[in-house]
């Protein structure tokens, strides 16, 4: 069963807030980035690419947590657990759209390095239990 965002946290998704994911490591030990986040109606989108550790992770164990705290209000926060799917499907869109919601440019303008990237990678994560102030 899915949990519900609420509307103030759905209005932080919207904004440029970095979000942290958490995933779990082939030994069981917890791995964090930090990374740019959308919401797509109640699920929350990122983008990764093919071979990095978080998207191996998720392909083994879908589970997932992301934590949205607030730089200008660090007690305001939320943690959104959840499972993740992933596809290589809309990757490129998703990863220019985040560009422009966080730096203003499509992202190969905001990484030139990019050019060699793997194929990115679409993470939908469906939330199951939200905890927090938000």
């Amino acid at each position: 069963m899915s949990a519900e965002l609420s509307d103030k946290l759905k209005k932080m998704l919207d904004a440029p807030n970095f979000v942290n994911i958490a995933t779990i490591q082939p030994d069981g030990s917890p791995q964090v980035s930090p990374v740019w986040v959308k919401r797509d109606g109640n699920d929350v989108l990122i983008s990764t690419t093919v071979g990095r550790r978080k998207e191996k992770n998720l392909r083994r164990d879908p589970r997932v947590s992301v934590l949205l705290q607030l730089f200008d209000s660090p007690y305001e926060y939320a943690e959104i657990r959840g499972t993740a799917d992933l596809t290589t499907e809309g990757g490129q869109e998703l990863i220019d759209e985040l560009s422009m919601k966080y730096s203003g440019k499509k992202y190969r303008e905001f990484n030139p390095d990019s050019v060699n990237d793997a194929p990115r990678v679409v993470v939908r994560i469906t939330p199951r239990k939200i905890v927090g102030m938000l």
